[in-house]
């Protein structure tokens, strides 16, 4: 049995996903380390995520450590890897996913549709925030920041009236009592690979990729497969509020992918179904484009230099 080191961040929720990793190996008779690793999106705390301009602001520090040997493989929320990863790295598996769903919390309010006209409500998130807009253009939207425990202390203490965070990591954590509405992705689609995590490995470490194979789970695969293609196609990581969400019905393929300008007043919609999960996030991607994405990615690189990675 191998003696493993993990990289991860050190928040709560990511602590969480590697040691879920770490007992599903121990499992198998591997010893096992967690690392952490502070990544640029750690320090830098007390800025909107939408105004940070470091593309793998949560992955690029861990991936370092697992290129220069530090590490045997790391632990990512899939949604925070860039669509391109070092050529050195791949990622060996994505476990079973969780809910990609986005919810509402609220200590007043069960519903985005009973919050009262000028509700302040806190996302870290361009794409919540430009869905929600769309949803609700009367609503006040202030950027959040923090591990999940800080973003929920804030909406108990009255700093806001709701905020919008992952089912998954709700469900994690323990803090399904939190969640007083889940959001169907026609009213707000989640980012591309939520829910999931992501094993990264050194592409030339073949016995590593052996003992980390079992945890790689196909519909999961799949499903993300599919959703990053779709984003890889409208520029992977970007400024622009963008979801995906693909699921397998009756053993097929279904994706349903947004574009949106940051403020709401724009949002575009499209969807597919199909075999192949790659063809079907390009396809998906190109309609977005042809039928105003483009205009929308042009407009916002074109008024901006920042091009963070969406989170």
């Amino acid at each position: 049995m191998a003696r493993l080191r993990i990289g991860s961040r050190g928040s709560q929720l990511a602590l969480w996903q590697a040691n879920h990793i770490r007992a599903l190996l121990e499992q198998r008779g591997h010893t096992v380390e967690i690392e952490v690793i502070k990544t640029t999106g750690d320090r830098i705390t007390d800025v909107a995520l939408g105004q940070v301009g470091t593309k793998g602001m949560f992955t690029k520090e861990i991936e370092e450590a697992l290129a220069e040997n530090r590490i045997d493989l790391a632990v990512h929320s899939l949604k925070d890897l860039p669509t391109e990863i070092p050529g050195s790295c791949q990622i060996a598996a994505i476990p079973a996913r969780d809910d990609p769903r986005d919810v509402l919390c609220s200590g007043k309010y069960d519903s985005i549709e009973a919050l009262p006209s000028h509700a302040r409500v806190g996302t870290s998130s361009l794409r919540r925030q430009a869905q929600l807009k769309s949803l609700r253009p009367d609503l006040d939207i202030h950027p959040l920041r923090g591990n999940v425990d800080t973003r929920l202390r804030k909406l108990e203490t009255g700093e806001y009236d709701a905020v919008i965070l992952a089912a998954a990591g709700l469900n994690r954590l323990g803090k399904k009592d939190c969640i007083r509405q889940v959001l169907v992705p026609k009213l707000m689609c989640p980012a591309a690979g939520q829910g999931a995590l992501a094993v990264e490995i050194r592409k030339a470490d073949s016995t590593v990729h052996q003992h980390v194979a079992f945890l790689d789970d196909n519909a999961a695969r799949t499903t993300t497969a599919c959703e990053r293609a779709m984003l890889n196609r409208l520029g992977g990581g970007c400024q622009v509020p963008i979801g995906a969400f693909a699921e397998i019905v009756d053993g097929m393929l279904h994706l349903v992918a947004v574009v949106a300008r940051p403020d709401g007043a724009k949002v575009i919609r499209e969807s597919g179904k199909g075999d192949d999960p790659v063809q079907l996030g390009e396809t998906v991607g190109e309609q977005l484009l042809r039928h105003g994405g483009d205009e929308i990615l042009q407009e916002v690189y074109g008024n901006t230099a920042v091009v963070p990675q969406q989170p």
